[in-house]
């Protein structure tokens, strides 16, 4: 089946630093602009006043209010709405990206075997593509005391689970969304995950 309005919105928005479509018509899978449509009003990409002492670049995660900030400069910063970890897989702290993939390869976690029957035809891992619950990008997170807890800031197939507390820990983004983060952090970029809420964003841009 096909859909509608496919890779096409970034020039009739008012804020346009989105992926360009060009970038966009490169990818091995399509990615849809329409997505969007399928999230709160209010989870949509924007850019935002943003209060903080964190430096320009840094990815802030409000877990409470479901939404994740790339801080700018002169107190502003992206907002995009995300999913994040179901009751007792929320977490906290300071991380780092330190690998990022295209379309990655996904493999369920040994506790996600136990759960899930179904996963096991994927034990050895599933192929990036249009199905993979990573999505089109994953920005892979090591905590500051240097463990791995196989936590991700990644995309998914399932649009309609942004703004929801589904995930194992990671912070699901639209496809879309996680490219345009994907295309601005570097290997080293600090995400900090506090405890309390960061929701200081006011004066929509744009809007």
């Amino acid at each position: 089946m096909k859909r509608r309005h496919i890779l096409k919105f970034a020039a009739a928005l008012p804020f346009t630093n989105f992926v360009s479509t060009s970038v966009q018509a490169e990818e091995p899978f399509a990615v849809f602009a329409s997505d969007s449509d399928q999230v709160e009003y209010k989870y949509r990409k924007r850019e935002v006043d943003y209060l903080s002492t964190e430096q320009q670049g840094t990815i802030i995660v409000d877990t409470k209010h479901k939404y994740l900030y790339f801080t700018l400069a002169n107190n502003r910063a992206i907002r995009f709405g995300i999913g994040v970890g179901r009751e007792g897989a929320l977490w906290a702290g300071g991380a780092t990206i330190k690998r990022k993939a295209k379309w990655p390869k996904w493999t369920p976690t040994p506790e996600m075997l136990a759960i899930h029957e179904n996963y096991l035809q994927w034990k050895d891992g599933m192929p990036g593509g249009p199905d993979n619950p990573l999505g089109a990008r994953a920005m892979y997170l090591i905590q500051d005391d240097g463990s791995d807890q196989s936590f991700r800031i990644h995309g998914t197939p399932a649009p309609s689970t942004i703004g929801q507390a589904t995930t194992s820990g990671c912070f699901r983004m639209l496809n879309i969304d996680v490219i345009d983060l994907y295309d601005r952090v570097e290997i080293g970029t600090r995400v900090m995950v506090p405890e309390k809420s960061t929701n200081k964003s006011a004066g929509l841009f744009g809007l």
